[in-house]
């Protein structure tokens, strides 16, 4: 297994890798990013990652340097360099190097970067057990501006929350924001059980609108479960039945703690579960039809 990074259309080792000190990324987290997850060793929704990074650099006024076909192309390649059984791929653009300040008049060559590297899922006993999170009210950089809801470079708001999480010995931190409702996890969607009714928030409220929560809902709906996206005030999520948040890489993980109080009965709920099982069973079957249909 190995780490292989693809910088402009070139495969490189990780030391061989180089970023200039006065790209934009870098002084000031001026990029847009996309992390996905292969199932057997292809990458998973990658067109609605791609669409989604497309969607994301438009709203910061960044325009993608090639084609997201090219982007494909490129990942796959360096897939193909590092032969992992599994991989994790970070996938951003940046605005390029310019002068020193923060006006972007400047002529941009925007940059794109591609890290491929095994992949690490979260450990089994996670999904039997649950994790505990904690909740961290803040307002996002993102928040009320042109970005909300897109995937932006600048990721100290959850750098401080998983610092607070992990001081907690927890594992994610839920975001709750100026009227005191959750809205999504420091890298993450937020989702609870009540009554056997799953809720999540709305994109309304400047989520991220995840690839894997779109696809959670997706199957939701296919197994019947009845599902509101509204607001989440933090004492619903604390009386819920049952507590999940889902991501690229984590699928979904039971939450069973929050704040050090239990969730429902503890441990991970009914719904969670044929969740999570439908979910890789699609998973499965549409990565399948995708090795069948051929690149």
């Amino acid at each position: 297994m190995s780490i292989r990074v693809c910088i402009d259309g070139e495969v490189l080792a990780p030391e061989a890798a180089r970023v200039s000190v006065f790209d934009r990324g870098f002084l000031y987290g001026d990029s847009v990013f996309e992390t996905i997850r292969t199932y057997g060793g292809r990458p998973f929704a990658l067109a609605e990652h791609l669409a989604r990074l497309e969607r994301s650099a438009g709203r910061v006024y960044i325009d993608l340097p090639v084609p997201t076909s090219q982007l494909a192309r490129e990942i796959d390649a360096a897939l193909a360099a590092a032969a992992n059984p599994e991989s994790y791929i970070r996938l951003i653009v940046t605005r390029g190097s310019g002068p020193l300040g923060l006006d972007t008049g400047f002529e941009a060559k925007p940059l794109r970067a591609i890290i491929v590297a095994p992949l690490v899922p979260p450990a089994p006993e996670l999904y039997d057990e649950g994790i505990a999170v904690v909740t961290y009210r803040t307002q996002r950089v993102a928040e009320a501006t042109d970005a909300a809801g897109t995937k932006v470079g600048n990721y100290l708001v959850a750098v401080l929350a998983m610092r607070r999480a992990r001081e907690a010995g927890a594992s994610e931190a839920l975001i709750v924001d100026h009227s005191g409702a959750v809205v999504e996890g420091a890298t993450s969607n937020v989702f609870l059980v009540r009554d056997g009714v799953l809720s999540t928030p709305p994109e309304s409220a400047g989520i991220l609108p995840g690839v894997t929560r779109a696809k959670l809902l997706d199957v939701a709906a296919d197994l019947g479960v009845r599902v509101e996206e509204r607001p989440l005030p933090v004492a619903e999520v604390l009386g819920a039945d049952e507590v999940f948040v889902s991501s690229s890489i984590r699928e979904l993980l039971p939450v069973v703690r929050v704040d050090g109080q239990p969730i429902g009965a503890c441990r991970p709920g009914p719904v969670s579960r044929r969740l999570l099982q439908a979910f890789r069973e699609k998973a499965s079957k549409l990565m399948c039809l995708s090795a069948e249909a051929g690149p």
